[in-house]
């Protein structure tokens, strides 16, 4: 049996600390059914008996506290509600016993805004991770040394895994009953609680959000130069010489300012404009495309289908209230 320790941070959102009990204590009732052994052993474990969560507006009494726990086999860490680094300060107690228990063999999955505390153990250190896209700038910030991969899902590497935003994480805890009870319990699971299996990424959920958060102020001036005239064919050279920067100065401080390059932000802002044309007006791709600033179609369709993962049209018909109506 699968020894599961679902963390029960302070300020953790309910959602996905009870989504995930109750997909994974189902498989063992679907197990039960067949007449078959339970397969996990799932636990809520807190630092305290009774925590507060989802600003106050619930308490969950866990099963345990952290130091009743010697040995588990797969950590699970809900996401965390509020100011990011206050919520992992509130919980930096779980971070030496995470640490222990993965280097005693654990393994240990972080759910949307979980990673920054999953995070906050070294453990991502050179490896990939997903989280919420909306939080994408501040984790690039906070740990330059973790390979963020803002459009997946899933990750999986060496024992550690992450999932993207929000509900997403319902991927995740499918993919780990799969990996742990087999397929036929992952789609059982899916089928019961309505879940999409085989979503992989979230790119057609984000919404570009230019990092602003930096001191550099002629690259903050490129960047609102660049979305206030994305219509317009933008190059590098244009904006060193607007500012008058060389253009490998100007090239390296937009990138350590932004954590794009700038033809990445130029396409991105574009991209960006277009997915609202696309959501919001009658326009056909055509329209759109130039409205934008691209003249080849290859091009425009190739980046749209790079940056959100599905073309124009398909993004239209999953977006646009009319489609959908």
């Amino acid at each position: 049996m699968k020894h599961i320790s679902i963390l029960v941070p302070k300020g953790a959102i309910l959602g996905s600390l009870e989504g995930s009990r109750q997909l994974l204590t189902q498989v063992n009732h679907f197990f039960a059914a067949k007449g078959l052994a339970p397969v996990f052993k799932v636990e809520l474990v807190g630092l305290d008996k009774a925590t507060p969560i989802t600003g106050g507006l619930f308490t969950v009494n866990t099963n345990v506290v952290l130091d009743d726990v010697k040995k588990t086999d797969l950590i699970i860490i809900p996401a965390l509600d509020g100011e990011i680094t206050r919520a992992v300060e509130n919980n930096k107690e779980f971070i030496p016993w995470i640490i222990k228990q993965y280097q005693n063999g654990a393994e240990v999955a972080s759910l949307c805004m979980g990673a920054f505390l999953l995070a906050s153990t070294g453990l991502l250190t050179g490896k990939k991770c997903a989280t919420h896209w909306m939080a994408a700038n501040d984790f690039k910030r906070m740990f330059p040394d973790v390979e963020l991969v803002t459009e997946k899902i899933i990750t999986d590497e060496q024992g550690i895994y992450s999932s993207g935003g929000a509900f997403s994480y319902l991927n995740l805890i499918l993919y780990l009953i799969e990996k742990y009870a087999g397929r036929e319990m992952a789609v059982l699971s899916s089928k019961v609680f309505a879940i999409e299996m085989e979503r992989s990424s979230q790119s057609p959920f984000i919404i570009f959000q230019g990092q602003k958060d930096h001191a550099d102020d002629p690259i903050k001036k490129a960047q609102e130069f660049i979305e206030n005239n994305y219509q317009e064919k933008i190059t590098v050279e244009q904006l060193a010489s607007m500012f008058a920067l060389g253009r490998r100065n100007l090239e390296r401080r937009f990138k350590k300012a932004t954590a794009n390059t700038v033809i990445e932000y130029i396409q991105r802002v574009k991209i960006e404009a277009a997915k609202m044309s696309l959501e919001n007006t009658r326009e056909n791709v055509n329209e759109v495309m130039y409205n934008v600033g691209y003249t080849d179609t290859k091009a425009f369709r190739t980046t749209f289908k790079r940056i959100t993962g599905l073309s124009p049209i398909e993004y239209r018909n999953k977006y646009q209230r009319e489609v959908a109506a």
